[in-house]
C-alpha cells in the first residue's frame, strides 16, 4: 500500500540528484547567481542536508560542471559514415543545442567559473579544476575530427586548423549567446563554413593540406555544406573582380 511518504535516495544516488538540480539552475541564471537554499528547495531537501553531500557551493558547481563537460564533450561524438560536411553539420547542432540550452552554465565553464567562492577570494582551485575540464572537452572534439578525417599522426598544419576551428566554435557560441541575433541553424552551418574555409587556407600552403582537402572535396556531394559554401563563394567572385 502507498503511504505517500517520500522514498529515501542513498548517498550516490542523491548526489547525483543534487548534481542534478545544480545544474539546471546553473543552466538558466548565472553560478554566482544561485543559492544553497534555492539548490536545497529545488531537491525537496533541507540545506544541511546538501552540505551532507558537498562541502558547499563550489564542491557542487564543480561536480555539476563535470556533468557538463562530460555531455558537453559527448556531443561531439558521430558515427564515421556520410561525407564529413553532414558530419560536422550533426556536431555542431548539438554543440549550439548544448548552448542554447545551458547558456549561462556554458558561459561560466568557458570563462573559468564563478567569480567568487564561499569565503569572498578567487579559488585558485576552482579555476584549476574548471580549466582542466575545458581542456578535456577540446581535446576530446579534437580527437574526434581526427578520427572523422582518418589521421592518427596529425601534421602541423592540420592540427592548427582543427585547433583553431573548436576555438572559434566556444568563441561564437559565447558571442551568440549575448542576443542570438543570428538563427541557430544558420550559425551551425556557418561553423561548417568556417572548418572548410580554414582548412582551404592551410591547402593554400601546404601539399599535404591540399591532398587532405582535395579528398573531402571528392566525397562531398552537390547538396552537401561544404558544395553549399562553394557556390556561395562562386557568386561572390565576379563581384570581388570587378574595378
Amino acid at each position: 500500500m502507498t503511504t505517500g511518504m517520500r522514498r529515501r535516495m542513498g548517498v550516490e544516488e542523491r548526489r547525483q540528484q543534487l548534481i542534478g538540480v545544480a545544474l539546471e539552475l546553473f543552466s538558466h541564471r548565472s553560478p554566482d547567481d544561485v543559492s544553497i537554499d534555492e539548490i536545497a528547495s529545488a531537491a525537496g531537501i533541507s540545506r544541511p542536508l546538501v552540505y551532507h553531500y558537498f562541502p558547499g557551493k563550489l564542491s557542487l558547481y564543480e561536480a555539476a560542471l563535470k556533468r557538463a563537460a562530460d555531455e558537453l564533450a559527448e556531443r561531439f561524438v558521430e558515427p564515421h559514415e556520410g561525407p564529413l560536411g553532414a558530419r560536422l553539420l550533426r556536431v555542431t547542432g548539438r554543440f549550439l543545442g548544448f548552448v542554447d540550452e545551458h547558456g549561462p552554465g556554458f558561459s561560466a565553464l568557458m570563462r573559468g567559473g564563478p567569480a567568487v567562492s564561499a569565503g569572498g577570494a578567487c579559488s585558485r582551485d576552482t579555476v584549476s579544476t574548471t580549466n582542466a575540464l575545458i581542456d578535456s572537452v577540446r581535446q576530446a572534439a579534437y580527437v574526434q575530427i581526427l578520427a572523422h578525417l582518418g589521421v592518427t599522426a596529425p601534421p602541423a598544419r592540420l592540427e592548427l586548423v582543427v585547433r583553431s576551428w573548436i576555438s572559434l566554435a566556444e568563441s561564437t557560441a559565447l558571442i551568440w549567446l549575448d542576443g542570438r541575433r543570428i538563427p541557430r541553424a544558420e550559425l551551425e552551418l556557418q561553423l561548417v563554413h568556417d572548418f572548410a574555409a580554414l582548412a582551404a587556407v592551410s591547402a593554400a600552403y601546404d601539399d599535404e593540406m591540399a591532398l587532405l582537402l582535395g579528398r573531402i572535396l571528392a566525397d562531398e556531394p552537390s547538396d552537401g555544406p561544404f558544395a553549399d559554401l562553394l557556390g556561395r563563394l562562386s557568386a561572390l567572385a565576379p563581384a570581388a573582380v570587378l574595378p
